[in-house]
Protein backbone atom coordinates (compact mmCIF):
# COMPACT_ATOMS: atom_id res chain seq x y z
CA UNK A 1 0.00 0.00 0.00
CA UNK A 2 1.10 3.46 -1.00
CA UNK A 3 2.20 6.41 1.47
CA UNK A 4 0.76 9.58 1.14
CA UNK A 5 2.35 12.85 2.25
CA UNK A 6 -0.10 15.54 2.78
CA UNK A 7 -0.75 18.98 4.70
CA UNK A 8 -1.24 19.04 8.37
CA UNK A 9 -4.98 19.52 9.42
CA UNK A 10 -6.44 20.85 12.55
CA UNK A 11 -8.51 16.85 12.94
CA UNK A 12 -5.16 15.21 12.86
CA UNK A 13 -3.49 16.93 16.11
CA UNK A 14 -4.95 14.20 18.91
CA UNK A 15 -4.49 11.24 16.70
CA UNK A 16 -0.36 13.05 16.00
CA UNK A 17 -0.24 13.47 20.09
CA UNK A 18 -0.66 9.36 20.12
CA UNK A 19 1.58 8.85 17.93
CA UNK A 20 3.88 11.30 19.37
CA UNK A 21 3.63 9.24 23.10
CA UNK A 22 3.67 5.85 21.78
CA UNK A 23 6.95 6.21 19.44
CA UNK A 24 8.70 8.09 22.38
CA UNK A 25 7.96 5.10 24.14
CA UNK A 26 8.74 2.58 22.52
CA UNK A 27 11.35 3.67 19.52
CA UNK A 28 13.20 6.37 22.04
CA UNK A 29 13.36 3.68 24.74
CA UNK A 30 16.29 2.04 22.98
CA UNK A 31 18.14 5.64 24.18
CA UNK A 32 16.60 6.71 27.36
CA UNK A 33 15.33 5.66 30.45
CA UNK A 34 11.65 5.17 31.63
CA UNK A 35 11.94 8.26 33.74
CA UNK A 36 13.15 10.38 30.71
CA UNK A 37 10.36 8.95 28.19
CA UNK A 38 8.02 9.92 30.82
CA UNK A 39 9.16 13.29 31.24
CA UNK A 40 9.59 13.46 27.72
CA UNK A 41 6.04 12.31 26.53
CA UNK A 42 3.85 12.23 29.40
CA UNK A 43 0.84 11.33 27.78
CA UNK A 44 -0.79 14.69 28.19
CA UNK A 45 -0.48 17.46 25.70
CA UNK A 46 -2.05 20.84 24.90
CA UNK A 47 -3.69 20.15 21.91
CA UNK A 48 -4.65 23.53 21.56
CA UNK A 49 -1.17 25.00 22.04
CA UNK A 50 -0.03 22.13 19.38
CA UNK A 51 -2.61 22.48 16.63
CA UNK A 52 -1.33 26.50 16.75
CA UNK A 53 2.24 25.39 16.22
CA UNK A 54 1.42 23.14 13.61
CA UNK A 55 -0.66 26.22 11.57
CA UNK A 56 2.15 28.41 12.07
CA UNK A 57 4.50 25.77 11.23
CA UNK A 58 4.98 24.09 7.55
CA UNK A 59 3.58 20.95 9.01
CA UNK A 60 3.35 17.90 7.24
CA UNK A 61 1.73 13.85 7.76
CA UNK A 62 2.09 10.76 6.09
CA UNK A 63 -0.69 8.19 5.70
CA UNK A 64 -0.46 4.41 4.76
CA UNK A 65 -4.02 3.15 3.64
CA UNK A 66 -5.66 6.22 5.48
CA UNK A 67 -3.88 5.96 8.52
CA UNK A 68 -1.77 8.01 10.02
CA UNK A 69 2.09 6.62 10.37
CA UNK A 70 4.49 9.82 10.94
CA UNK A 71 4.54 13.26 11.07
CA UNK A 72 6.57 16.50 10.90
CA UNK A 73 7.02 20.60 11.22
CA UNK A 74 9.19 23.07 10.62
CA UNK A 75 9.27 26.60 10.84
CA UNK A 76 9.68 29.15 8.98
CA UNK A 77 13.25 30.38 10.02
CA UNK A 78 14.43 26.60 9.45
CA UNK A 79 14.08 24.72 12.59
CA UNK A 80 12.92 21.23 12.15
CA UNK A 81 10.71 21.19 15.31
CA UNK A 82 9.04 17.91 14.90
CA UNK A 83 9.43 14.45 13.33
CA UNK A 84 7.95 11.05 14.87
CA UNK A 85 7.00 8.01 13.15
CA UNK A 86 4.96 5.15 14.37
CA UNK A 87 6.99 2.32 15.62
CA UNK A 88 5.60 -0.39 13.35
CA UNK A 89 6.33 1.80 10.54
CA UNK A 90 10.27 1.90 11.12
CA UNK A 91 12.68 2.35 8.46
CA UNK A 92 9.87 1.75 5.37
CA UNK A 93 11.14 5.34 3.93
CA UNK A 94 8.74 7.43 6.46
CA UNK A 95 10.94 9.72 7.87
CA UNK A 96 12.90 10.07 4.71
CA UNK A 97 9.95 11.54 2.78
CA UNK A 98 8.67 13.86 5.45
CA UNK A 99 11.98 15.33 6.25
CA UNK A 100 12.30 15.72 2.11
CA UNK A 101 9.44 17.81 2.08
CA UNK A 102 10.29 19.65 5.36
CA UNK A 103 13.48 20.62 4.25
CA UNK A 104 12.48 21.53 0.31
CA UNK A 105 9.97 24.19 2.52
CA UNK A 106 12.64 26.40 3.43
CA UNK A 107 15.76 28.13 1.35
CA UNK A 108 18.18 28.20 4.08
CA UNK A 109 19.98 26.11 6.85
CA UNK A 110 17.96 24.03 8.71
CA UNK A 111 18.46 22.98 12.33
CA UNK A 112 17.09 20.27 14.27
CA UNK A 113 17.66 19.32 17.94
CA UNK A 114 17.55 15.47 17.92
CA UNK A 115 17.38 12.96 19.87
CA UNK A 116 19.72 10.16 20.49
CA UNK A 117 17.88 8.17 18.92
CA UNK A 118 17.13 10.09 15.28
CA UNK A 119 20.85 11.08 15.01
CA UNK A 120 22.19 8.63 12.59
CA UNK A 121 19.24 9.45 10.87
CA UNK A 122 20.11 13.20 10.46
CA UNK A 123 23.67 12.56 9.76
CA UNK A 124 23.06 10.43 6.97
CA UNK A 125 21.14 13.30 5.46
CA UNK A 126 23.98 15.52 5.74
CA UNK A 127 23.48 17.08 9.02
CA UNK A 128 26.07 17.70 11.37
CA UNK A 129 26.06 17.55 15.05
CA UNK A 130 27.29 21.67 16.62
CA UNK A 131 26.76 20.53 19.90
CA UNK A 132 25.15 17.83 22.68
CA UNK A 133 23.06 19.23 24.85
CA UNK A 134 21.58 18.89 28.11
CA UNK A 135 17.34 19.86 28.04
CA UNK A 136 15.01 19.74 31.44
CA UNK A 137 11.80 17.99 30.71
CA UNK A 138 9.56 17.81 34.32
CA UNK A 139 12.67 18.03 36.73
CA UNK A 140 14.24 15.36 34.03
CA UNK A 141 17.56 15.81 32.11
CA UNK A 142 17.81 14.42 28.54
CA UNK A 143 20.48 14.58 26.21
CA UNK A 144 19.93 15.52 22.33
CA UNK A 145 21.77 16.78 19.79
CA UNK A 146 21.68 20.43 18.05
CA UNK A 147 22.01 19.31 14.29
CA UNK A 148 22.33 21.64 11.16
CA UNK A 149 22.36 21.06 7.71
CA UNK A 150 23.57 23.46 5.08
CA UNK A 151 21.08 24.36 1.96
CA UNK A 152 24.06 23.63 -0.63
CA UNK A 153 23.61 20.14 0.82
CA UNK A 154 19.85 19.14 0.64
CA UNK A 155 18.46 17.83 -2.10
CA UNK A 156 15.87 20.37 -3.61
CA UNK A 157 12.97 17.91 -4.81
CA UNK A 158 10.80 19.17 -7.96
CA UNK A 159 9.07 15.70 -7.34
CA UNK A 160 9.08 15.96 -3.74
CA UNK A 161 5.76 14.13 -2.11
CA UNK A 162 2.32 15.08 -2.84
CA UNK A 163 3.03 17.37 -6.23
CA UNK A 164 4.03 20.77 -6.83
CA UNK A 165 1.40 22.46 -4.81
CA UNK A 166 3.02 21.02 -1.77
CA UNK A 167 4.71 23.97 -1.25
CA UNK A 168 3.60 27.25 -0.58
CA UNK A 169 5.20 29.92 -1.52
CA UNK A 170 3.62 32.37 1.43
CA UNK A 171 4.81 30.16 3.73
CA UNK A 172 8.83 30.12 2.72
CA UNK A 173 10.28 33.03 4.13
CA UNK A 174 7.16 34.10 5.93
CA UNK A 175 7.19 34.91 9.68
Amino acid sequence: MPMMIRRYRPEDCGTLAELFYRTVHTVNRADYTPEQVNAWAPGTVDLSRWDRSFRAHYSLVALRGGVIIGFGDIDPAGYLDRLYVHADYQRQGTASALCDGLEAAVPGKITVHASLTARPFFEKRGYKVLREQQVERRGVLLTNCVMEKEPELRRRSAGAPGGADLFPKDFRGSP
